[in-house]
């Protein structure tokens, strides 16, 4: 099943209603010693709040059932060179098959179908990849053994481009949520990196309930928009799932009349995507391009935990469809000024759904 959604509400809005400034230095290289130390901006139609983020426990209320995407970081990032000698670096974007990836390359001169890749790693060891066609602005590639052990052996965290440093050996704990477990994902779903497991099981104790989904984030995510006209703009396509018990964890606490909270856009969007008009979530697989920004109507979430995002990113678009574009401008700007971090390894936010973002039940 495919989620390919170009609604009307973009007609009209532009990419640079989304602009703002942001000093670099609040750009964050590195993440805290700690987890939970980061702050938390609490958002409402009428409520701007600074908090840290284990204040998250003040914020949530027994019966919240938080929805957690546990998708875990490959080390997606492989360089080498190509059989003719120049050098080459891929970035694989999704695992297909045991020994098949559809992967973004970087090198002087693009590999042709049938050139040979050859990746070496500390040790001296090397491996080598096949390009066997391409799709769309991806190369297929036919590994010579198991994708997922050659990523382990080979691989280097792909830290986001933002963070101007090579990935380093805490990045491969830090830049993973706790509750990571299903391999697959290029990016961390990054809301979730401020969850310790100490705070998770203070949650649980005070009533909160957990639930996990899977959307492998891509390299696509990176991808800046390029279209001024957003309804021009085709968002890139990821692959999510919803188990049955999630499924049925998320319609009882619907039809409960119980918060669902989304931690993270990846949480979100899977959710969003996998929802019927009358407000229920279908299990199963699929690949989601659903494109949320102002205008558009939620049907399952009522909160949601992320952090900061990039000027003019759909990301941006996204959480302005929550509390309006003009609020979460008001909202960055209250955080520029208070200097908080942002980006992958920054601050979080609290975001709470007002009755005029949601959808009316079909």
């Amino acid at each position: 099943m495919t989620v390919d959604i170009h609604p009307d509400y973009l007609v009209g809005q532009h990419l640079s209603d989304y602009d703002f400034d942001l000093p670099q230095e609040l750009i964050a290289q590195y993440p805290l010693k700690e987890r939970t130390a980061s702050r938390l901006l609490h958002v409402t139609t009428g409520v701007i709040e600074d908090l840290h983020f284990w204040d998250v426990e003040k914020l949530l209320r027994p019966g919240d059932l938080l929805v957690m995407n546990n998708t875990k970081v490959i080390k997606a990032r492989l360089r080498g060179k190509k059989e003719t000698g120049g050098a080459v670096e891929a970035m694989i974007e999704r695992v297909i098959s045991e020994t098949e990836a559809l992967s973004m390359l970087r090198a002087s001169k693009t590999p042709k179908t049938g050139s040979r890749l050859i990746f070496e790693n500390s040790d001296g060891q090397t491996c080598t990849a096949t390009v066997i066609g391409r799709e769309g602005e991806f190369f297929h590639l036919r590994f010579d053994a198991e994708v997922f052990s050659i990523l382990d052996s080979f691989g280097k965290v792909p830290l986001p481009p933002y963070i101007e440093r090579e990935a380093a050996k805490e990045d491969e704990g830090r830049y993973q949520t706790v509750y990571a477990s299903r391999p697959g994902a290029v990016a961390a779903p990054t809301a979730g990196l401020h969850f310790s497991k100490e705070l998770l099981k203070n949650l649980s104790a005070h009533g909160i309930e957990e639930a996990y989904v899977t959307l492998h984030v891509g390299a696509g995510t990176f991808q800046p928009v390029r279209e001024e006209n957003l309804e021009n703009h085709t968002m890139h396509s990821e692959w999510c799932e919803i188990s049955p018990e999630t499924a049925e964890k998320i319609n009882r606490a619907k039809a409960q009349g119980r918060r669902v909270i989304s931690v993270g856009s990846t949480s979100l969007r899977t959710l969003e995507s996998a929802a019927d008009c009358a407000g229920h979530v279908r299990s199963g697989t699929m690949d989601t391009r659903l494109f949320i920004a102002p205008g558009y109507k939620f049907k399952i979430i009522d909160v949601m935990i992320t952090n900061f995002h990039l000027p003019k990113s759909t990301l941006v678009m996204l959480v302005s469809a929550i509390v309006g574009r003009a609020r979460v401008l008001e909202a960055y700007r209250h955080a520029i000024d208070k200097r908080y971090r942002f980006f992958s390894y920054g601050d979080a936010c609290f975001f709470e759904v007002p009755e005029s973002a949601r959808a009316k039940t079909c």
